[in-house]
């Protein structure tokens, strides 16, 4: 279990910025493996997904509710791309990010990174991976720029 915690850590280190995986993943967490591999798959916290070890590159997919823990208190965390108030609800409601909408977007993102979406007011709207980099999602006025996986609204 230690050692699952440990690498569950590191990934979270290497994926988002050091030491958000300590804070990310406490010691108290559940890791469930796959029964067909017997690898890590989902790490829920009191019976609540966080995040889940996707298979293809072995990095995580972050629920909404590791993407609150996140934006509280992770605000180092370099996976943050926020847009403009006008279009939360519509992202909130699972809704694409487009490039127009894209106010910031932290240094580091890179194109298929899993990335969190908030609005101007740090409220989190959606996790979902990025189209663009980040430089791209500020030069370009068109086109998506992140692909929402899940957005808010439906996990309130």
């Amino acid at each position: 279990m230690e050692n699952a915690l440990t690498r569950i850590r590191s990934i979270a280190d290497y994926q988002f910025g050091k030491g958000v995986g300590a804070k990310l993943f406490p010691d108290n967490m559940e890791i469930l493996y796959s029964k067909a591999t017997g690898r890590i798959r989902y790490v829920n916290l009191n019976s609540k997904r966080l995040a889940t070890l996707r298979p293809t590159d072995g990095l995580l997919s972050l629920s909404i509710t590791a993407a609150k823990v996140m934006a509280e208190h992770a605000g180092f965390a370099r996976c943050f791309v926020t847009v403009q108030k006008g279009v939360s609800q519509f992202i909130a409601d699972g809704g694409d990010v487009f490039a127009v909408h894209v106010v910031e977007a932290d240094n580091s993102i890179r194109a298929k990174d899993e990335v969190i979406v908030i609005d101007e007011d740090k409220q989190v709207l959606a996790v979902g991976r990025a189209v663009l980099s980040n430089s791209e999602m500020k030069a370009f006025k068109t086109g998506v720029a992140v692909k929402v996986r899940h957005g808010n609204a439906k996990e309130s």
